[in-house]
């Protein structure tokens, strides 16, 4: 069961339920990735909306090594997602709102 306040997600990929979580391991390797210099920067990266594949990638794969799940890449990369392409954005979205959001009052 994934933990919310931690900024946990659980998500179908490949025909299984996964966690993913963006910790600060996995932030800063896509600080690294991005060439952003802090966690707002990375965080206005995204806020607009638009994501490429190569975005979600990144980000799924850095969230389900974050959740736990040693996984290159090029794995997420040939992962399938229910909805196709529309399911991969819906579940980077999660994802960073729940590692950027603030936590409900």
């Amino acid at each position: 069961m994934v933990n919310l306040q931690r900024g946990e997600i659980e998500a179908e990929l490949g025909g299984e339920r996964l966690t993913l979580c963006l910790t600060l391991g996995a932030l800063a390797e896509l600080e690294a990735t991005y060439g952003d210099e802090d966690l707002l920067a990375l965080a206005e990266r995204f806020e607009g909306g638009r994501i490429s594949a190569l975005d979600a990638i990144r980000v799924i794969a850095a969230g389900l090594r974050g959740g736990g799940r040693e996984v290159s890449d090029a794995e997420v990369g040939a992962l399938s997602a229910p909805g196709g392409a529309a399911g991969y954005v819906e579940i980077v979205s999660r994802l960073l709102k729940a590692t950027f959001a603030p936590p409900p009052a």
